[in-house]
């Protein structure tokens, strides 16, 4: 296998009960070749049968966590040792503490390290042991707000899209009073435009309505504030490309996630869409909440 020919290797790894079956299913529907519960040992092995296959084998995807047990130790030392020969990257996939607990409740299975403790001591545990893993990472998703279709959903936005674009950036909506997102590169505040809520016509309706994006987009600062943040992310993206990394998260917010940041992004996303090399999904977190 040549250089150029490196096999696409990618490694779901993270919390006990963040969703990684949901993820290997997803990589599977897009034509990846799947092997789950795989101790790290067996990694480079993996590697090398794939490469034997060829292009018909060409992306394969392991899920390697904690039910290893002791052969997980050696998980960092061998990832670092694959990626001199293959082109592999690591998802680490996370949950807030009470998410997780909750998931854990709700299908009454105990936590592969809770032992004789309780649910949250087997999380505090495994967040220990794998705090360097995580550091490492090339990706790292926060599933605590999606349900199992919301996170198949982003595993697709997120790798449909590889072989066209250099980088695959999501450009999210969402409010503030919502909270803010935890799995983004850069936030951007729109608050300083003027609320369509406090427009009696306008209040039930959202950004995505011309009527509503045509009231944002005519406030004073709003294109200047979109040209000016799409020429400042030009750069950005373009070094994304460089420096290899293929998913890039923009959030927009306002208060409610409903009128202004809607519209915002969406333009940005028309805007940065159009750069060399960048594929754009378009998401809006908090649209629909009451």
């Amino acid at each position: 296998m040549t250089e150029n020919d490196k096999q696409e290797m990618l490694i779901v790894t993270g919390m006990s009960g963040a969703g990684r079956s949901t993820v290997a299913n997803a990589l599977e529907d897009l034509g990846w070749y799947v092997v789950d519960n795989l101790p790290p040992q067996m990694l480079r092995p993996l590697v090398e049968l794939a490469g034997k296959a060829g292009t018909s084998l060409p992306k394969i995807a392991a899920v390697v966590d904690i039910r290893g047990r002791d052969f997980f130790a050696d998980f960092q030392e061998i990832v670092q040792s694959l990626r001199n020969s293959s082109q592999l990257r690591v998802i680490f996939l996370e949950a807030r503490d009470d998410v997780l607990v909750r998931r854990f409740e709700s299908v009454r299975r105990p936590h592969p390290l809770q032992g004789d403790g309780t649910i949250l001591d087997g999380i505090d545990a495994e967040r220990t042991r794998l705090r360097a893993v995580r550091e490492s990472c090339d990706m790292v998703i926060d599933t605590s707000d999606l349900n199992i279709h919301q996170l198949a959903t982003t595993i697709s936005e997120r790798f449909a899209a590889e072989d066209a674009a250099g980088v695959h950036v999501t450009v999210m909506s969402f409010g503030f009073k919502y909270g803010l997102p935890t799995d983004v590169d850069m936030v951007a505040d729109v608050r300083f435009l003027p609320n369509p809520f406090w427009v009696p016509e306008l209040r039930a309706h959202t950004g995505q309505d011309p009527e509503v994006r045509d009231y944002v987009l005519a406030q004073q600062g709003a294109l200047e504030f979109i040209e000016h943040y799409s020429l400042a992310l030009a750069p950005v993206l373009a070094g994304y490309q460089r420096e290899n990394k293929r998913h890039a998260t923009i959030a927009i917010g306002c208060t409610g996630g409903k009128h202004r940041s809607v519209a915002m992004a969406r333009e940005i996303a028309r805007r940065i869409g159009d750069l060399p090399g960048v594929a754009i999904s378009l998401k809006n977190r908090d649209l629909g909440r009451e």
